[in-house]
C-alpha cells in the first residue's frame, strides 16, 4: 500500500529543533517507520496560479516529505479565519469565542479543494490517504469529486463536542455531511465518537448501525484510536538527556528545591490560568511549600494573529507576575515562566527533572505530554502525573493523580499531595501507566488504524457501486455556487 498522510504543517523533527505539537511528534515516527509520503503546508504562501505546487520535497527515513505553498488570498480565511476562530473554539467547547466570517469559509473549503488537486499526483492504484485534523474536514469530499475510489480516513486529533456546540458553527452541516465521504472516521475517546454519531443520527437524520453511517457518499465506520507514543524510546532518550546542558543547568539552579512542570502551547483550551491559580493557592494554604517547590511552565506562543490568543497571553503573564510577587523571595522564583519551545530531547530531560507533572488542560483531545512526562521518569524514583480528568489521556492512565481544571483548591491539594506521596505508591501508579503506554504505542494506533481503513474501504465499495450505477448526480455544493461570485479558484 502507497499511504499518503496530510496535515496543515509537516514536521521535519531535527533533534535540535523545538517540537511545534503534539500531532508532529505523533506523525513523525510513523512516516519514518512507515515509508508514508506526508504532506502539508511549508508555512508559505503563494500568489496567483501555481502549475506546480510543491516548493520541497525531502526524505525522512523510510519516508518523504512534501511541502507545499498554499495560495495566498486565501490562507488568512482558512487557517487564522475558520479553521482557528471557528473550528478550534467549539472543538473545545468554547462557542463564546467563535469569530468568523462567510468568507473565512469560502477560503476553507477552497484550501481544502486546491490541497485535494495538489495530491492528485500522489495517487496510484494502491494508494490510501490517511487525513489529519481539522483543517482539513472537506478534504474527503474533495478528493471524491476528482474521482479518488482509493480508501480515505481520518483522524480528529481534538476533541469533537456535544451537538449543541457543533451546531453554533456557521456550515456545520454542510461541513459533516462532507466528512461522511470519508471510509473511516476516527476519535480520541469514546464519548468523542459518541459526540458525533448523535449529530448524525440526530441532526442529520441519517440511519447508524454498530458505528456505521449510511449517507449519500456510501457508509463511513466511525471508531476509537487513542493514540500513543513510542514509550520505551522515550524512556532511552530521557535517560541520555540528563546530561544535556540545559537540563543540567536546570538541576543545578535548584538548589535541592523540588520542581512540577507543564509544557503546553499558549492556547485557551490548556488550562494555564487555572493551573497559575492552583499553585498560587497551594503555597497560600501550604506555606512550608514555599521556597521547597517552584513551577516551570513552558508555554509556546502561537496564533498571535487571533484576538483571544493575544489576550490569553497578557493575562498569564501579568498573572504569573503577581504570584511572583506575592510569593517570591530575592533568592527564590515560585514560577519559572518560559515563552519559547524546546526540542524533544531537551523536553524529555526537563521531564525527568520533575517531580511532578502538571497536565491539566479544560479539554483537550489526547495531550500526549502527559504520556511522554510519564515515560521520561526514572524507574527507581518516579514523578507523579497530576492529570484533567478532561484530557483524553485521563481514560488511559488512571493511576494518575485526577483533576477537575475548575476546582482551583482541589488541584492545589492534589499537587501538595503528589509532593508529598512515597515512593512505593509513586512506583506502582508509574508502573501501572508504563504497563498501558507499551501496549498502547504509537505503532499500534497506526497499525490498527489502517487496519480498519482497508476493511472500511471494502464495507463502503457495494455503496459506490450502487451510485455509480443509477443514483443522480448530486447538485453542486452551496459553499462551490458562492464560491463563483467573486471567489478566485485554484483549477
Amino acid at each position: 500500500m502507497n499511504l499518503v498522510v496530510i496535515s496543515n504543517r509537516v514536521a521535519r523533527g531535527k533533534a535540535n529543533e523545538p517540537m511545534t505539537g503534539g500531532l508532529a511528534a505523533a506523525l513523525l515516527p510513523v512516516v519514518e517507520n512507515s515509508g508514508a509520503i506526508w504532506v502539508g503546508s511549508s508555512g508559505r504562501v503563494r500568489d496567483g496560479f501555481q502549475k506546480e505546487p510543491f516548493a520541497e520535497i525531502e526524505a525522512l527515513g523510510c519516508g518523504a516529505l512534501a511541502m507545499l505553498d498554499l495560495p495566498a488570498a486565501h490562507y488568512g480565511g482558512y487557517y487564522e479565519g475558520f479553521a482557528n476562530s471557528a473550528l478550534w473554539p467549539a472543538l473545545h467547547s468554547r462557542s463564546d469565542l467563535i469569530r468568523t466570517s462567510q468568507g473565512d469559509y469560502l477560503s476553507y473549503r477552497e484550501v481544502n479543494a486546491f490541497m485535494a488537486r495538489a495530491l492528485m499526483r500522489f495517487r496510484k492504484p494502491d494508494t490510501a490517504f490517511w487525513v489529519q485534523d481539522y483543517h482539513f474536514l472537506a478534504l474527503g469530499a474533495e478528493l471524491r469529486e476528482l474521482g479518488v475510489t482509493e480508501p480515505i480516513g481520518f483522524f480528529l486529533h481534538t476533541p469533537w463536542p456535544a451537538a449543541a456546540v457543533v451546531e453554533g458553527v456557521p456550515h456545520h452541516r454542510e461541513l459533516i455531511e462532507a466528512m461522511l465521504a470519508y471510509d473511516l472516521i476516527g476519535f480520541q475517546t469514546t464519548q468523542d465518537c459518541d459526540n458525533f454519531l448523535s449529530y448524525v443520527r440526530d441532526d442529520l437524520e441519517l440511519p447508524v448501525r454498530d458505528g456505521i453511517v449510511s449517507s449519500r457518499h456510501g457508509r463511513t465506520r466511525l471508531a476509537v484510536f487513542p493514540i500513543g507514543i513510542d514509550a520505551e524510546k522515550f524512556a532511552t532518550g530521557a535517560a541520555k538527556a540528563i546530561s544535556h546542558p540545559d537540563v543540567s543547568r536546570l538541576r543545578r539552579s535548584l538548589n535541592g528545591e523540588r520542581l512540577a512542570i507543564g509544557v503546553d502551547r499558549l492556547d485557551y483550551s490548556k488550562g494555564l490560568v487555572n493551573r497559575i491559580h492552583a499553585f498560587d493557592r497551594m503555597w497560600t494554604l501550604h506555606p512550608t511549600l514555599a521556597r521547597t517547590v517552584s513551577l516551570l511552565q513552558i508555554a509556546t506562543p502561537s496564533r498571535g494573529g487571533i484576538e483571544a490568543y493575544g489576550n490569553l497571553q497578557n493575562e498569564v503573564a501579568r498573572l504569573v507576575s503577581d504570584v511572583n510577587g506575592r510569593h517570591g523571595e530575592v533568592d527564590w522564583t515560585p514560577i519559572r515562566y518560559l515563552n519559547k519551545g524546546f526540542s524533544q530531547s531537551v523536553l524529555a530531560g526537563l521531564y525527568r527533572t520533575a517531580q511532578v507533572g502538571v497536565v491539566t488542560p479544560l479539554h483537550d483531545g489526547m495531550n500526549l505530554v502527559a504520556k511522554e512526562y510519564v515515560a521520561a521518569q526514572n524507574p527507581a524514583d518516579p514523578g507523579v502525573l497530576v492529570l484533567s480528568k478532561f484530557a483524553g489521556a485521563a481514560n488511559e492512565l488512571d493511576t494518575a493523580l485526577l483533576v477537575n481544571p475548575y476546582d482551583i483548591d482541589g488541584m492545589a491539594r492534589v499537587i501538595a499531595m503528589a509532593l508529598s506521596m512515597p515512593l512505593t505508591e509513586r512506583r506502582m501508579r508509574y508502573e501501572a501507566m508504563m504497563d498501558k503506554l507499551k501496549s498502547h504505542s504509537i505503532t499500534h494506533w497506526f497499525a490498527n488504524f489502517i487496519r480498519a481503513l482497508q476493511e472500511s474501504r471494502s464495507e463502503r465499495a457495494p455503496s459506490i457501486a450502487d451510485q455509480a450505477m443509477g443514483e443522480p448526480e448530486m447538485p453542486e455544493p452551496m459553499w462551490r455556487m458562492r464560491g463563483a461570485h467573486g471567489v478566485a479558484r485554484f483549477h
